[in-house]
């Protein structure tokens, strides 16, 4: 195995990370608005996309952000904005915007506590909800959840990945606690990352949003006339505001293109869900604690088995099951009030005790110790 060069090799900031990443990704354009725990993102991006040819600018608010974004990415440019709770919630009407028109962009929500302004500085995990039924009506989002600062970096260049591959936003839900703690992290060489691009027309083509589940991008200024509408539409763009059908046809196929690739697109960490009698699943800066709390319990004779979240959104259904069928309890330690809990007995209908380990306040992390005392309760 060749050893790693020096310059591979990075102490960063989660959020440095995520930033990083995007410049490797491809980002070419960034907008944001000054939130904590995200600034961060849009400080180093204001420094480093001007280095690789690309732009950063400061808007006036996070809807002026996403709509930026979402503009930039019809201009041709893979496009990325930055924001914490109070501002997803801003953002939440373009995003859906952005979701009916099939626009590949990357929207990064770094969680602290809410509702509302909440306590600015500590870390939550409140909008795991959100994150996925934010904007009204029927849609499917990709949400990805890192919980180190190594996967801040591979997560935000899959993230651009997914978004170009599926036409569609992705987001990147991180918290306070993964964007502000520094590790070392490695850097695998260029050649080893892949780095995906949108599908472009032929010029003969005409159909950008339909006749087939990821159709063509076009840009402007490309020679191709084409309407871009956050009302129903055919696949020629073309407004249909009171057809039924071509509602269906539309919407179905939105939500057809991710929901069919679920499986596909599930990302877990799994260790003994074949052979357990306790499982946990966790997600972001809570799954820290289950490494340590699992080898203490081992240490006691305890069968634990465990399934760690990168992807919550589509929801892994078919791994969370596995476990739900072997393990008799599972522990879903979360730092909001049993957000994945639902999901998790949804999942598990009854086969398995779903037991909930809930913080909220502060910004306090779920411990080791805590979780390993939930366990030997469960056992």
């Amino acid at each position: 195995m060749k050893q790693l060069r020096r310059e591979n090799i990075r102490f960063w900031q989660g959020n440095e990370a995520c930033a990083e990443a995007a410049v490797i990704a491809g980002c070419k354009f960034f907008a944001g608005y000054p939130i904590t725990p995200a600034s961060e993102i849009a400080e180093h991006l204001a420094e480093r996309l001007p280095q690789v040819g690309g732009v950063a600018i400061q808007m006036e608010d996070e809807l002026a952000s996403i709509g930026a974004a979402v503009g930039a990415s019809w201009a041709g440019f893979k496009a990325m904005t930055a924001t914490s709770g109070p501002g997803f919630d801003l953002m939440q009407e373009t995003i859906g915007w952005a979701f009916m028109t099939e626009t590949p962009c990357v929207i990064v929500d770094v969680q602290r506590l809410g509702p509302s302004t909440g306590q600015a500085t500590k870390c939550g995990q409140g909008d795991v909800m959100q994150s996925r039924w934010g904007t009204h009506g029927d849609y499917s989002s990709i949400v990805l959840s890192p919980n180190s600062v190594q996967e801040m970096f591979e997560l935000t260049i899959k993230a651009f990945n997914l978004a170009e591959r599926y036409r569609t936003p992705i987001i990147l839900l991180a918290d306070e606690i993964v964007a502000h703690m520094r590790e070392k992290i490695v850097i695998p060489i260029a050649k080893n990352m892949e780095v995906i691009n949108r599908k472009k027309p032929e010029p003969y083509e005409k159909a950008f949003f339909g006749l087939q589940d990821i159709p063509p991008m076009p840009a402007v200024g490309e020679g191709f006339n084409v309407a871009v509408t956050g009302s129903t539409h055919d696949a020629y763009g073309i407004r249909f505001t009171a057809d039924a059908q071509e509602h269906r046809q539309l919407v179905e196929r939105l939500n057809n293109k991710i929901q069919s690739q679920a499986e596909k697109l599930a990302d877990v960490e799994t260790y003994k869900i074949d052979d357990c009698e306790i499982g946990i699943v966790s997600f972001g800066c809570t799954s820290r604690a289950i490494y340590e709390a699992v080898e203490k319990a081992e240490a006691k004779g305890l069968k634990i088995g465990y399934t760690r979240l990168r992807s919550i959104w589509p929801f892994p259904e078919k791994i969370v099951r596995q476990l739900t069928e072997t393990a008799k309890k599972i522990i879903v330690p979360e730092m909001n009030l049993k957000q994945i809990f639902y999901e998790v007995q949804r999942v598990s209908n009854g086969r398995a005790d779903v037991i909930p380990l809930n913080k909220i306040g502060g910004g306090e992390l779920i411990t080791p110790e805590e979780l390993l005392e939930k366990i030997e309760e469960s056992a």
